[in-house]
């Protein structure tokens, strides 16, 4: 049998990676920039990001963190007063050593102006936060202290991937500084919860809640909590972590309070952060071979407006229907912001431009011609569904119901999304069987192999480094408690023996291969 024709070549089971390029292609989201390893985020991807931002913002807000901006520079002996956290950032930072350039005496430019001291271009800003913390805390009516800010990072990552891994990226990141180490650590957990939440109920994206491993926490964290999704090729994406960070920051920048007992004391210190990654996981969540799907609680437009005008008697009486059907719309509320409402009025050929907004995901498409007009109709296309699947709906009853069938197209979306997870989440009990998931074609379904892994572990960081190198497979995550069962594991939940030496486990933890 003829495969179907699909708008994005390759499709995903033909080559994953490539099919995920061209639909960020397709979508007009990203393109690699004349800076290696760098990105140009176009109007339709940063659109993404800046709906994500207002979401994310007004959480941070709702529960008292304010926003700043920090230096992009940051010399280098910031970063190594804390040793475990330049050792983990050394590899990947970019370092400014001059501060001009000058003729070089051949036609070019060279570099001029040492600096005394080489700044690094931040990787992120726990060490420059820190240093304007000391500053900003005196005694412990200043505290807590809660900052966010939205910012750009530079790794120098050598292979790199829109929106997934590139050398420059935009990001948020909160720091505060609590007196007591029980206050950080509600801190922690209070913003796991707010990227759990998001990423479920605005992205549509299933997460499980965990902690890292020793071997996998932020650099001189003292522990790291992370969300963690299963993307359509059914690799692991980390989408969000929270540190909290003990006192190993404060003291490293000497960050004290004065005590009400009259005492000075080190605060206690967390960081988090979520960053443009975020566009990729949504897009190898919900993409498929026809390009992206955009969940409409994150759609820059959830109504695209198609008039047909080719052989109407009247083109512009159809033009003016549908800008008042624009307006109309725009009327309208889902999940607390108006309907955007696009309306195509560009002059090209009714079935490529129905493809664009096809491969751009927008939720629903309304076709709009002479004979819709004069029954006072919209023909309607759901973004989740076929291209071909259409319904002929009246006006009046598709903007009485637009939000409820916005948020069905949310539902559906992430329930799609948490069966793609539940079909391919293992519950693992043998070292063998363990091996032959990441390396075998399952025997029960001989298309399906690899996923999620629920096995215990003793907690060896000598026995995981041994399983990456054998499989490229990781601890994604030690679930928190209670957290198999919200994410319909329960049978995997509880106490058990590891699978490579036979020792006790108290909980199953996630392993999966990774982006």
């Amino acid at each position: 049998m003829a495969k179907q024709k699909t708008a994005i070549v390759p499709t995903r089971e033909d080559n994953y990676p490539e099919w995920y390029q061209q639909v960020v292609r397709a979508a007009d989201l990203a393109e690699n920039s004349d800076v290696r390893g760098c990105m140009v985020i176009k109007p339709w991807g940063y659109a993404l990001w800046e709906n994500m931002q207002a979401v994310l913002d007004a959480e941070f807000k709702k529960t008292g963190h304010k926003n700043a901006y920090f230096p992009l520079f940051i010399p280098k002996s910031f970063l190594e007063k804390e040793a475990e956290h330049v050792e983990g950032f050394a590899k990947e930072c970019a370092v400014v050593t001059h501060h001009r350039l000058e003729d070089d005496g051949k036609g070019g430019l060279k570099p001029a102006g040492e600096l005394e001291e080489p700044l690094v271009v931040r990787p992120t800003s726990e060490t420059i936060i820190g240093a304007a913390f000391a500053r900003w805390v005196e005694s412990y009516r200043d505290l807590p202290l809660l900052i966010n800010q939205w910012a750009n990072v530079v790794r120098w990552e050598l292979r790199t991937r829109l929106f997934l891994r590139t050398a420059e990226f935009l990001w948020q990141e909160g720091h505060t500084a609590h007196a007591t180490a029980d206050e950080a650590k509600e801190e922690t957990a209070l913003i796991h919860d707010v990227y759990a939440d998001f990423a479920e109920d605005v992205m549509a994206m299933p997460v499980i809640k965990g902690e890292k491993t020793a071997g996998e926490r932020f650099p001189g964290a003292v522990q790291t909590f992370t969300i963690e999704s299963m993307m359509q090729d059914r690799k692991a994406l980390q989408a969000g972590t929270s540190h909290f960070l003990g006192q190993n920051f404060a003291k490293a920048q000497d960050i004290t309070y004065l005590g009400d007992a009259g005492k000075l004391e080190h605060c206690w210190t967390t960081s988090w952060g979520v960053s443009t990654r975020l566009v990729g996981g949504l897009i190898m969540t919900h993409a498929d071979d026809d390009g992206l799907v955009v969940p409409p609680r994150l759609a820059p437009a959830h109504v695209v407006i198609l008039p047909i005008t080719f052989k109407a008697d009247d083109p512009d009486a159809v033009l003016a229907y549908c800008k008042q059907l624009a307006e109309d719309l725009r009327g309208q509320t889902f999940a607390g912001r108006p309907i955007e409402a696009e309306l195509d009025t560009r002059d090209m050929r009714g079935g490529d431009k129905t493809w664009q907004w096809v491969k751009k995901g927008v939720p629903i498409r309304l076709e709009v011609g002479q004979r819709d007009m004069a029954e006072d109709s919209v023909f309607m296309a759901r973004r989740d569904l076929s291209p071909k699947e259409k319904q002929g709906v009246k006006r009046e009853l598709f903007i009485a119901n637009v939000a409820g069938t916005l948020q069905a197209i949310q539902d559906g979306l992430f329930e799609k999304a948490k069966a793609h997870r539940a079909e391919h989440t293992r519950v693992v009990n043998a070292k063998d069987k363990f091996y032959k998931f990441f390396t075998a074609k399952n025997a029960e379904q001989p298309e399906i192999h690899g996923g999620f892994a629920l096995a215990h572990w003793n907690g060896d960081e000598k026995i995981a480094d041994q399983v990456q190198k054998d499989l490229g497979v990781t601890v994604r995550c030690i679930p928190l408690d209670g957290e198999l069962e919200r994410c319909g594991f329960g049978d995997a939940a509880g106490e058990g023996k590891c699978i490579f030496t036979g020792e006790p486990s108290k909980t199953r933890v996630v392993w999966a291969k990774s982006y």
